[in-house]
């Protein structure tokens, strides 16, 4: 199942440039990487990335982390991933911009929904 990463311009550059990374800084503050699913993603960007410019989305097979990968409840009881290791570049399937329109982030067809 595909699981998505938001990131600053920045956070994506430092990733590409070290190889691995323990996330934003929510993230190195909680201790675990975030992620979102397809149907939670546009609400996380719209709750936290809300007017950013300069995103980019990282799709990640969540398979992939086996045990670190942990499903645990946020927003109103609904189950977040959250990888407990680092964010290597060798786990991210593929990375593209998140453009804005209209003030709204534009996902790729079958995501965000």
């Amino acid at each position: 199942m595909l699981i998505f990463k938001i990131f600053r311009a920045d956070e994506w550059a430092a990733l590409r440039q070290d190889g691995e990374t323990t996330g934003a800084p929510v993230d190195v503050a909680d201790g675990f990487v975030h992620f979102s699913t397809a149907e939670q993603v546009a609400e996380t960007a719209a709750k936290h990335f809300a007017g950013e410019e300069n995103l980019f989305l990282l799709g990640l097979e969540s398979e992939e982390f086996g045990e670190a990968l942990k499903w645990e409840p946020s927003r109103g009881g609904a189950l977040f991933p959250h990888l407990y290791r680092p964010l290597r570049l060798e786990d991210v399937a593929w990375a593209q911009p998140l453009p804005i329109e209209n003030g709204k982030h534009q996902f790729p067809a079958g995501v965000g929904i």
